[in-house]
């Protein structure tokens, strides 16, 4: 019973966390009463004796409560586009949901992470596809791992959390890395004051552990517009209806006549893949979901309604509860989504996961520990074989910038102002960081930008310029940053009027086919070796295609060095597949473009 009531919490909660801006007066309403109903629901619960009770109330409650909130935050968010990549690009890269099941498992592999400490050792599990929450892996796994297999032999086995009593080794999760989850430690005994060479420890070679993922017996793609409104399509056992289709969020009904198959067990996973496109053609992001029908929710009312006139939690009451679930859970034959994006909606893409045939992968997992440096003094060449071959569906639109004109550079600026800080009040010139950006080098020459602060007239426009002493002001033209210090101006300034320097690459795009490299380029199986005489990484950048023409995606690099802080001998650039044709782009030229403005400047706050 409470999984249910735990997963419509995290739902309610996933929804809350993808918002963000102000409030609108209508929304400041609504909020005001739902904080009212949650203050008199917690003043409610301090009167329930029977902590069972009290913490399923509790659990269920909030969680309705959360849900509400969350809805409210999504109907009243400004829609402003933002876009993104095709999250479903790999599904449609291998011809079998099972295929993409096998590419998942297969191209795992463990790195050993650079460590500057004596007593821990962190392990990456590196994983051939990236996604972010909501995009998750779509089909439903679980991995755990077992043991890490030290140089002396010495077997240690996984534990959930790192014990401070402990007095060995220890492998638990990483504590200090949010941004790879998934990260473990390898932790050695800290003795205070005894300094120990890592080195001298036992070092993690081999990761043992278990992967599972449950494959759909096969994925349906539906394209819908505002016209498949209310008609409904049918795909084998698969129905799918579009309720609404409203400015930036669609309400879908999906039915399949199946049951979900045994193979599933007690996972209930989501069915459900939802894009949209603005009439750009490009992908919008998502803003988030509700995805308990008005049905569903009703129902949990009506639970919490029935916990609410007991006195007392019983094991029959909770049976009582558990068989209504059920007898709810198995009449509902359709699955419901409402997906909010961030703009305004022309198109729909729907990929329907149908779990009426379902198969189960399962692998057991002994993984050697592999190191590749950033930066390596190693000669050799270390080989990096990969049995699966997985695509990269951003570099298109990360290339497409190569040919950034002067004018889509200047319309892509945005300014921001702070004076809060009246000795270093600020504007900052930003520009979203592009292919371009990458390749302009650390080479950024440029003269001095002309700048003048005004006062405002009577009428509140650009009046006389003010005379400054140098230090006043100082402009990062690398950074797009002009600060100054209102405390050496006479008078506050109204307006600031000039130019800044913005920097644009010439960029010359070539294509070479694997069998006839020029001298400088090697390929060793899916390892592209680049001579950084030849061709030196600040001006150079090379994208792989295999035989499919699609581009591979890059599964790290490498720079080999003379020495530790020497010139760069030769970079390799592993990929997950097998190139057949390269993509070179070579900065031949950097160009300073002036962007002129005038910026109305924001009063300092009163003292």
């Amino acid at each position: 019973m409470m999984d249910v009531r735990s997963h419509l919490a995290t739902i309610g909660l996933g929804a809350m966390l993808l918002m963000s801006g102000g409030c609108s007066p209508k929304e400041e309403q609504k909020q005001a009463t739902l904080e009212e109903r949650t203050a008199k629901f917690e003043q409610s619960l301090d009167s329930i004796q029977d902590p069972k009770l009290r913490d399923a109330i509790a659990d269920l409650g909030g969680s309705l409560l959360l849900l509400e909130r969350a809805r409210v935050k999504l109907a009243e968010k400004p829609v402003e586009a933002e876009y993104g990549e095709d999250t479903l690009a790999l599904i449609k890269h291998y011809p079998t949901p099972q295929a993409l099941v096998d590419t998942y498992i297969n191209g795992l592999f463990v790195l050993r992470k650079a460590s500057h400490s004596d007593y821990l050792t962190d392990l990456q599990p590196v994983f051939p596809f990236n996604f972010n929450s909501p995009d998750q892996f779509p089909f439903p796994h679980g991995l755990e791992w077992q043991s890490v297999t030290l140089s002396n032999n010495k077997v240690i086995p996984f534990q959930p959390e790192w014990s401070e009593t402990d007095p060995g080794i220890q492998l638990s999760p990483s504590s200090s890395n949010l941004t790879n989850p998934d990260d473990l430690t390898v932790t050695y005994p800290f003795i205070d004051g005894v300094e120990t060479e890592n080195k001298s420890q036992p070092q993690p070679v081999s990761l043992k552990g278990a992967v599972e993922v449950i494959a759909p017996g096969k994925v349906l793609t539906f394209d819908l517009s505002k016209k498949d409104v209310g008609r409904k399509r049918t795909e084998g056992t698969i129905t799918l209806n579009l309720l609404l289709l409203e400015k930036n969020y669609a309400e879908i009904e999906l039915t399949n006549s199946e049951p979900l198959a045994p193979e599933v067990g007690d996972e209930s996973p989501n069915p459900l893949l939802v894009q949209a496109r603005d009439t750009t053609g490009q992908f919008l992001t998502r803003a988030g979901s509700i995805n308990e029908s008005s049905a569903q929710v009703a129902f949990y009312e009506k639970q919490l309604a029935e916990m609410q006139k007991q006195k007392a939690w019983s094991d029959a009451f909770e049976k009582q509860l558990d068989d209504e679930q059920k007898a709810f859970e198995h009449k509902q034959s359709s699955h419901y989504a409402k997906v909010y994006f961030n703009g305004v909606i022309d198109s729909l893409q729907v990929n329907v996961l149908d779990f009426s045939k379902a198969t189960v992968t399962h692998k057991d997992l002994d993984l050697p520990v592999l190191r590749f440096d950033k930066n390596s003094l190693q000669k050799n060449v270390q080989a990096l074989p990969m049995p699966v071959t997985v695509y990269d569906d951003s570099a298109a639109n990360w290339l497409k910038d190569a040919t950034l004109t002067e004018d889509q550079l200047k319309k892509s600026v945005t300014i921001t102002q702070s004076t809060e800080d009246a000795s270093a009040a600020h504007i900052v010139f930003d520009h979203p960081f592009t292919f371009n950006d990458d390749l302009i080098g650390s080479e950024r020459n440029s003269s001095e930008a002309p700048i003048t602060f005004f006062t405002a007239d009577d009428k509140g426009e650009r009046g006389e310029p003010i005379e400054l002493p140098a230090e006043a002001f100082e402009l990062d033209a690398a950074r797009g940053t002009l600060t100054y210090d209102l405390n050496l101006f006479p008078e506050n300034p109204a307006f600031v009027v000039g130019s800044i320097p913005l920097f644009l690459a010439n960029i010359e795009k070539a294509t070479i086919d694997v069998a006839k490299l020029p001298k400088g380029l090697t390929l060793k199986d899916n390892a592209l070796i680049v001579d950084q005489k030849a061709f030196p990484s600040d001006s150079w950048r090379f994208y792989a295609k295999d035989a499919s023409g699609n581009y591979l995606k890059e599964i790290l690099g490498v720079s080999h060095r003379a020495e530790e802080y020497g010139t760069a001998m030769f970079d390799v650039h592993y990929f997950y597949g097998q190139p057949t044709v390269l993509e070179s782009y070579q900065r031949t030229d950097l160009n300073t473009v002036q962007y002129g403005f005038e910026v109305k400047l924001d009063k300092p706050p009163a003292q």
